[in-house]
């Protein structure tokens, strides 16, 4: 068939991957940071453009016949009627906007409601949240905003020369709090309660469709949000979830339906093939790690996973509730992390620092069991990170989630999900591939670990983690 591309745009910088249609395979790539100091809250959106340009030079997408757009999520662009952006891009996870979020939970009448609306609550990141902060402190700004759309969106546009259509896919959609995984239509009263006023929003196309083609007849995708992007690029399917270790947790999973959760620990994703991509987020992930390895005053994170191995399964007892920022999963916002069992054989350097590995693992275990309670199927276990590298953290994984447990060798899993996006639309474009079926690309190179006879210790673990839980934090999952 051909070659494809597949653009990143994150936060930080533009990554473009150029890969074979058939297989997959990265033939080149490129590569630049977006020409923005640190990690403002508001960016103009034509810096995107420029680390696009820069990313792509040298012809590295010569002979490309269709390019697929991932890019970082929760980022809202404001238009005015003729097109032009009336502020700069609304960013990031935006702690602004966290009176503004707990503003639009009361209007419409609760944390259910909104789950039932949408299949999320709003947090400061929504772009739903981000106008209503938009409406409160610049007024004048959010009544000239016509048009809403967000990164992906407006880079899609842009490529193809602003047309008067303006397209989105369900991935990106589904994270915006004004449209419904479970409906698949928009809500444009929630845009109306934040904003002030309607606004045009763009089209929602299918995971195989064809945003347009570009003067030169380039054809671009549907493009999708970074969380999709990446789930698509690593190949996961029913019976597969994703364990992201970040400074915070996220656990998701693919699922055939849009799931409502009035507690609100579940946000209701769809991805980019048609199905649905459940997400449960812990505040407290390798942030544990590095407070534990802080404490004991070691310099990295290596040396705290060298140090975890001389310990034994359990800690000695010894029992890290990691809730160092409060907690989402369980939701305790305002509470702190707890440090159980302490015994005079249990106070040594390596059982703590067992113990933050192991408090890490299970909080991430109960997001998981969040998921598994609502009927998701979880066989197999992608674990996403940096921090999946280090040997205490494969070493007690596996026994602790229950389940097969996946490593994938760093790629650039988002940018290769977008070119893999593009080949999709390439191949229905013409008559080669199914709209219903993705082209099969070759698997993430990985590394397997299996529970094996561990799972019975591990399952202790959890058991001692659940009792302390419980304990200090009486129902904090419900009865």
């Amino acid at each position: 068939m051909g070659i494809v591309a597949g653009l990143d745009s994150s936060p930080d910088f533009t990554r473009i991957v150029v890969c074979d249609t058939d297989t997959g395979a990265v033939l080149r790539q490129g590569y630049a940071p977006h020409p923005v100091e640190g990690r403002p809250s508001d960016v103009d959106p034509q810096a995107w453009l420029l680390s696009l340009g820069e990313a792509a030079g040298g012809g590295l997408l010569e002979g490309v016949q269709a390019i697929g757009v991932s890019a970082q999520q929760n980022a809202v662009i404001p238009l005015d009627a003729q097109g032009n952006t009336v502020r700069p891009a609304m960013v990031g996870s935006d702690k602004r906007a966290q009176v503004a979020a707990a503003d639009l939970v009361d209007a419409l009448g609760g944390r259910e409601a909104w789950a039932q609306a949408v299949g999320s609550v709003p947090q400061a990141a929504q772009p739903v949240t981000k106008l209503r902060w938009l409406a409160k402190n610049e007024p004048e700004n959010a009544l000239r905003t016509a048009v809403l759309l967000q990164a992906h969106d407006w880079l899609v546009w842009q490529l193809l020369g602003r047309p008067v259509r303006r397209t989105t896919d369900r991935g990106g959609a589904s994270g915006t709090g004004y449209w419904s995984a479970a409906t698949g239509a928009y809500r444009p009263d929630l845009v109306e309660l934040a904003l002030g006023h309607q606004a045009v929003l763009p089209e929602v196309i299918g995971p195989s469709d064809a945003a347009g083609t570009t003067p030169e007849g380039l054809l671009i995708s549907a493009g999708t949000g970074e969380t999709m992007a990446a789930a698509f690029g690593l190949g996961i399917g029913l019976g597969d979830a994703v364990v992201s270790l970040g400074a915070s947790g996220s656990v998701m999973a693919v699922h055939p339906e849009a799931l409502t959760d009035q507690s609100g620990m579940i946000t209701s994703l769809a991805d980019a093939t048609g199905m649905h991509l459940p997400v449960v987020t812990t505040l407290n992930a390798v942030r544990a790690l590095r407070g534990a390895a802080e404490l004991l005053g070691l310099p990295d994170l290596e040396s705290l996973s060298e140090l975890a191995m001389k310990s034994t399964p359990g800690s000695h007892g010894l029992v890290l509730l990691p809730y160092l920022e409060g907690e989402r999963t369980p939701n305790l916002p305002h509470t702190a992390g707890t440090l159980a069992g302490l015994r005079r054989e249990s106070m040594k350097p390596e059982h703590l620092a067992r113990a933050a590995f192991e408090g890490m693992l299970c909080g991430l275990a109960d997001a998981l069991d969040v998921l598994r309670g609502r009927g998701v199927d979880v066989r197999r276990i992608f674990l996403l990170g940096p921090a999946a590298e280090l040997p205490a953290v494969q070493a007690a994984a596996p026994s602790l989630f229950g389940a097969q447990v996946v490593v994938p060798q760093p790629a650039d899993y988002t940018a290769i999900g977008a070119a893999r996006q593009a080949a999709w639309a390439l191949g229905v474009s013409q008559g080669t591939l199914d709209p219903r079926t993705p082209p099969a690309w070759q698997g993430a190179a990985a590394q397997v670990l299996e529970p094996g006879e561990e799972l019975a210790v591990g399952q202790a673990v959890r058991q001692q983690f659940t009792a302390v839980r419980e304990q200090t934090h009486p129902g904090a999952f419900g009865p």
